[in-house]
């Protein structure tokens, strides 16, 4: 039986249609997995023994890796015998603490000192003035982790344990500050466990200590923006050692340099796995006597093609899609921002997953359009639905990605009500403040709170 084209169209349409419910149907399947998981391991930490209230392990924490020390902490001291109740600062409220006779705190520091997105809003509710009553039943004790290369070294931390002991709270043993997962640091943390738990022992961290960095080869390096007026911004593409390399969108890979192989330097990765190799977006950072950055410059300048780089991949939780994977995304970003927000379209690509839009901002159109021929593709092919881009010196008054974003202000409220999740990737100065008081006025302090609390707002940014 012969069929007309149009009637080929429609079953052609008809299967797409089929196809993406089973996609969509997948993800959802497999986040309820995931979400099954969380609260039975959940109620696994937290099963006490008769008459011993689980002990509150709570993290703040940016990148992912004071939220991966929490969950060693809590896994290590239930094998040992102690239940635990494990959350995000920002699930800790007035009640809580009330009731709270014993809790461990790590907290990580963002920008300047601040609080960590899933610590934000437990510092403005409780760290305020009178906002928590006296704390002189709390027992507690705190791993601030931070970099002594910023002003602000553990800002958060030293203020929350200051906040604390303000409210009467008990320290168990003095503050450990912890500069780039140093060794002593995590030793000191271990020796104070046994003083926390009930029991006499608690088992070997070994679990905690990083992974190791493996030699991957340094395949490619394309010079992005030539004749820009900013600084270089060049492509990598870093080959694995091995073939079983894996790692989700939003993820990091932290790189160590032969000048300063004390601190690593850390990296959104702008691929996927199924790419087979990580992608990364440097850009060259100058001195102020004009020489190149110690790590940028040498992955831009000095490390040579087929030669080995130092790598090292770190799950990146706060900025994967994970509850988000079945949702419509907004992805705003700037600059070499562009990496952590190419991942997850790649990704969406792969799994055809959408609605998509991304904002983007850069300095001019004729050089800085980063990933310009992929990004029009993506809005061909239709995995985005919305660009946005915002070069800000090819007018005479200056047009940020903020900007965009508050002249899309009708579009952004559609679809946060149709269940979007926000993710900004890219410069703190500047952009990601100017984006977060944009989505403020436009949303509503009540409904970032909500998206904050729900994981539908979400930021790599430095």
């Amino acid at each position: 039986m012969a069929f007309s084209e149009s009637a080929l169209r429609m079953a052609a349409a008809v299967l797409l249609i089929v196809l993406y419910a089973a996609l969509c149907g997948g993800i959802w399947l497999r986040q309820r997995r995931q979400q099954a998981r969380a609260r039975q391991e959940a109620a696994v930490l937290a099963s006490a023994r008769d008459g011993v209230q689980p002990l509150l392990i709570a993290f703040a924490s940016q990148t992912g890796q004071a939220e991966e020390l929490a969950r060693e902490t809590a896994r290590l001291l239930h094998t040992a015998g102690e239940p635990v109740h494990l959350c995000a600062l920002n699930a800790v409220d007035a009640a809580l603490l009330a009731r709270t006779q014993r809790a461990l705190f790590v907290a990580s520091t963002y920008g300047e000192g601040d609080a960590p997105d899933n610590a934000a809003l437990f510092q403005s509710r409780c760290m305020g003035e009178g906002a928590v009553g006296a704390l002189d039943h709390l027992h507690f004790g705190l791993l601030a982790l931070g970099d002594r290369q910023y002003a602000q070294f553990c800002g958060f931390g030293r203020a929350l344990d200051a906040w604390l002991q303000a409210r009467g709270a008990v320290p168990w043993f003095e503050r450990i500050d912890m500069d780039n997962a140093a060794p002593a640091a995590l030793a000191a943390w271990q020796h104070h466990l046994a003083q926390v738990s009930s029991l006499s022992e608690v088992p070997a961290l070994d679990a905690w200590q990083a992974g190791a960095f493996e030699p991957w080869t340094l395949a490619e390096r394309r010079h992005l923006n030539p004749g820009s007026a900013g600084a270089p911004v060049f492509h990598l593409a870093l080959q694995p050692p091995r073939g079983d390399a894996a790692w989700e969108s939003g993820d990091l890979a932290q790189v160590r340099v032969p000048a300063a192989p004390e601190h690593p330097r850390e990296y959104s990765i702008a691929s996927i796995a199924a790419d087979g190799r990580v992608h990364l977006l440097v850009r060259q950072a100058l001195r102020e006597d004009g020489t190149p950055g110690v790590a940028s410059g040498w992955l831009t300048q000095e490390a040579p093609l087929g030669g080995a780089v130092e790598v090292r991949l770190r799950a990146h939780r706060n900025f994967r899609l994970e509850d988000n994977a079945a949702r419509p995304l907004v992805l705003i970003g700037n600059g070499t921002g562009l990496a952590g927000l190419r991942g997850h379209l790649r990704a969406r690509a792969a799994a055809g997953a959408g609605p998509n839009w991304l904002l983007f901002g850069e300095r001019n159109a004729a050089h800085d359009t980063l990933y310009g021929d992929e990004l029009q593709a993506w809005l061909t092919s239709g995995v985005l639905q919305r660009l946005d881009l915002a070069f800000s010196r090819d007018q005479a008054v200056c047009v940020y990605v903020q900007d965009r974003l508050a002249q899309a202000a009708d579009t952004l409220r559609e679809w946060v009500q149709g269940g979007a999740a926000i993710y900004v990737c890219g410069s703190l100065q500047g952009m990601a403040q100017g984006v977060d008081d944009t989505l403020r006025a436009v949303l509503g302090a009540e409904q970032m709170e909500q998206l904050v609390r729900s994981g539908r707002y979400r930021r790599d940014v430095y």
